[in-house]
């Protein structure tokens, strides 16, 4: 049983892009579609979630995840609640349960979890109430689903047709749940081709069950590619000697113009954010004219407002069925 699926075929709780099919990606970004233009409207609001109460429940720092959110579910007229986790009773000692039961005696509609443990997503969906709904806002090393759909709406927007498309994912493949994610989501829309760029200290092993092709040359991973996307790379791999040195990696792995020549003449560049400049990319790339990332930032809000408001549709069939 799919847990992310509710007994009509609808989306209950957003985990994962494992386990969907390319019709619920697709029903994401075609209701993503309908909401791009809600931030263009006077009153940039429409009532679709009135009356109802979503948690923001993040036990790892985020500012540009955590605040689309927020955005998404207020643009959806939802009333939103900001868990502070560093100065809530977590911290004291309360178990993630125990946490979830007293939210739930507030009569609350959704979380929205952030957390440093692959599977919490996971632990939260199976143990909330049966009209709660969960959506992953990144857990451990596992996944980001939402962050892997705005980048698919970011994509198909300047590239319609998934099919013809050579994308590469250059970064630290080996610890990326967003990677994990993106890689998910273009083989199930059905990308001609997913390259991973990245030293061989940062590529999992088993990577023909992903479904990629792997290169540890960034300019033969970029080679004729149509979108290239940047992970951002945390400091602490450096720490554990993965890698040498910030500039080293800049030197063999950072993203420049001269290294981007080698893709195609119109192939767009994106990144999750936050940048790293200087180390996973030049700044005349991340401003230039091939960058996409401010785009991806304000494609996210629709993106999650898609999200939240499909799920809650599935809440209002099985009320009432």
């Amino acid at each position: 049983m799919n847990l992310q699926i509710d007994k009509s075929g609808r989306l209950k709780h957003f985990l994962s892009i494992d386990g969907l099919s390319e019709q619920i990606l697709t029903d994401i970004l075609n209701t993503g579609e309908s909401f791009a233009s809600v931030p263009e409207q006077s009153v940039k609001k429409v009532p679709l979630l009135r009356g109802k109460t979503i948690v923001n429940l993040f036990f790892e720092a985020s500012t540009r995840t955590r605040t689309t959110f927020e955005l998404a579910a207020k643009r959806l007229s939802a009333d939103v609640l900001n868990i502070n986790i560093s100065t809530s009773a977590a911290v004291k000692g309360e178990s993630l349960l125990d946490t979830l039961r007293n939210l739930e005696a507030m009569h609350v509609d959704m979380f929205v979890v952030r957390h440093c443990n692959s599977g919490a997503a996971h632990f939260v969906a199976r143990h909330v109430q049966p009209h709660v709904s969960v959506i992953n806002a990144g857990d451990g090393r596992h996944a980001h689903p939402t962050q892997a759909m705005l980048d698919m709406f970011t994509i198909r927007r300047h590239k319609p047709d998934f099919k013809k498309l050579r994308v590469a994912i250059v970064g630290d493949i080996l610890h990326s749940r967003v990677a994990r994610s993106q890689i998910m989501a273009l083989n199930l829309l059905g990308a001609a081709e997913v390259r991973v760029v990245a030293p061989l200290s940062l590529l999992p092993t088993r990577l023909d069950s992903l479904g990629v092709h792997a290169y540890t040359n960034l300019q033969e991973g970029l080679r004729n590619v149509d979108v290239v996307i940047m992970l951002r790379l945390q400091k602490e791999r450096m720490q554990n000697a993965l890698l040498p040195s910030e500039h080293e990696y800049f030197q063999q792995y950072g993203l420049t113009e001269q290294k981007l020549s080698v893709a195609h003449p119109d192939a767009i560049v994106m990144h999750p954010g936050p940048i790293n400049r200087g180390v996973e990319m030049d700044s005349r790339v991340a401003d230039g004219p091939r960058s996409v990332v401010l785009q991806q930032v304000s494609h996210g809000i629709a993106i999650r407002m898609a999200v939240m408001s499909m799920a809650m549709r599935s809440q209002a069939s099985e009320d009432e069925a």
